[in-house]
């Protein structure tokens, strides 16, 4: 059988949770199954990670790696059963690469099953598809969902793709990213075989807002890199990677968008609280990741308490760098109001580290007793959390320890041996 997966979200250099969840399901998948034949679609050559599915090691410089592409665009990949290929689907447009180029794949080149692991389905696609539906957070708060348009901003392209997107949806939806969500999880979830989602809390908010067959949807745990994410004593190497990001200790550590969805604002208020009301605590607060809706807000926030030197964003941060920033830290931070999942959650507990985190959606499933929770719309609540968390060594102590023990019980190749199941079943 051949297998077509979406691999586009996977190649991504900066890469968030449904693109790990793409990256690592992919690796996993050619370790685990010598019997299928699988070809991964993207947009861009795919780089080493991908191209080496069969290499040891966490993660992979891209550096003096030139991929090999044939004039009909297929890349070479090497895999340890030798069953996978890519093919580079070239597209002139910066959107709808999967509702055209790969439309235009399975019109002409179909595979017996297609794979994909973000829930944009091609308007063309095999009778036997599978899609992952990560999260339908859009439809649970919608104000917090940048209301953005797909392609030009203005003028008469953006009316002529906005009156195309009408017309196709019978008025019912625009050109704009939010619309795009909601219109495109719905075509999945109609046209799919079957779809995969990632937690419990996911699985009752799909059920909720859309309309989705008996014996559908699954779900399937993510996994994390327990390859990379464990906890680190050795305290000069730490520094050494904090110096080179310009951090200092003491810290507690938030890794993740920085934007309104995830209660950025929210938890640098509540840190001024936690730090107004108890002066003897020192630490910083460390925000790591790419600037998404509401980093203005954030910027304001910071300056409008004075904590430009007490709020660190040092930005992306290398993957192989990432578990000594959360070894360094204190405890994890994660405010967030919506989570279909939330892989750091995981890291950060493989790591050793003690979690105060938001009591919403699907956190208390991933965390379960292994983590202080709070009211995300409670300033002072969070600010409570964290400064327990600080002070109260054996509550730092029993939250770590349950942890470590939470964290083994996820993978990525249980997710990876879960998910070709249902691939199999088709």
């Amino acid at each position: 059988m051949l297998i077509g997966i979406d691999a586009s979200r996977a190649n991504r250099k900066h890469r968030n949770g449904a693109e790990w969840y793409s990256y690592h399901l992919i690796r996993s998948l050619a370790k685990l199954d010598a019997k299928n034949q699988y070809l991964l679609y993207s947009d861009q050559p795919l780089g080493k990670g991908l191209a080496d599915l069969g290499a040891e090691g966490a993660l992979f410089s891209e550096e003096n790696f030139f991929p090999e592409i044939d004039k009909y665009g297929f890349q070479s990949v090497k895999s340890p059963h030798n069953n996978f290929r890519a093919k580079i689907l070239k597209w002139p447009y910066k959107n709808f690469w999967t509702l055209g180029r790969l439309s235009l794949e399975c019109l002409f080149n179909c595979p017996d099953v297609l794979f994909i692991p973000t829930h944009v389905l091609p308007i063309i696609h095999p009778r036997r598809s599978v899609v992952t539906i990560h999260d339908v957070g859009f439809m649970k708060n919608k104000s917090l969902y940048r209301r953005e348009p797909i392609g030009p901003e203005s003028g008469k392209k953006k009316f002529f793709i906005n009156l195309c997107a009408r017309i196709f949806t019978f008025g019912k939806f625009g050109a704009e990213a939010r619309d795009y969500l909601e219109w495109s999880t719905g075509y999945a979830l109609r046209k799919a075989k079957k779809a995969i989602t990632v937690s419990r809390c996911s699985q009752s908010d799909i059920l909720e807002n859309f309309r989705v067959k008996e014996g559908k949807l699954s779900v399937i745990y993510n996994g994390f890199n327990n390859g990379l994410f464990k906890k680190i004593s050795d305290t000069k190497s730490i520094a050494a990677v904090l110096n080179k990001y310009g951090i200092s200790r003491p810290y507690l550590f938030y890794v993740g968008k920085i934007e309104k969805k995830k209660n950025i604002p929210a938890l640098i208020e509540a840190f001024a609280i936690m730090r107004d009301r108890n002066r003897e605590i020192r630490h910083k607060l460390v925000l790591v990741g790419d600037a998404f809706y509401g980093y203005d807000e954030v910027h304001y926030l910071i300056r409008e308490y004075n904590l430009d030197d007490e709020v660190l964003m040092p930005g992306w941060i290398d993957e192989k760098d990432m578990p000594y920033v959360y070894s360094g830290a204190d405890a994890f931070v994660f405010p967030s109001h919506y989570e279909a999942f939330g892989i750091s959650l995981l890291e950060a507990m493989a790591c050793g580290l003690p979690i105060a985190a938001s009591d919403a959606a699907s956190i208390p499933e991933v965390t379960g007793d292994a983590g202080l929770l709070f009211d995300p719309c409670d300033i002072y609540a969070m600010a409570e959390a964290m400064k327990k968390i600080i002070c109260e060594d054996s509550l730092r102590v029993r939250l770590a320890s349950a942890g470590e023990k939470r964290s083994a019980s996820f993978s990525w190749e249980k997710c990876a041996s879960e998910t070709l199941d249902v691939i199999n079943s088709l």
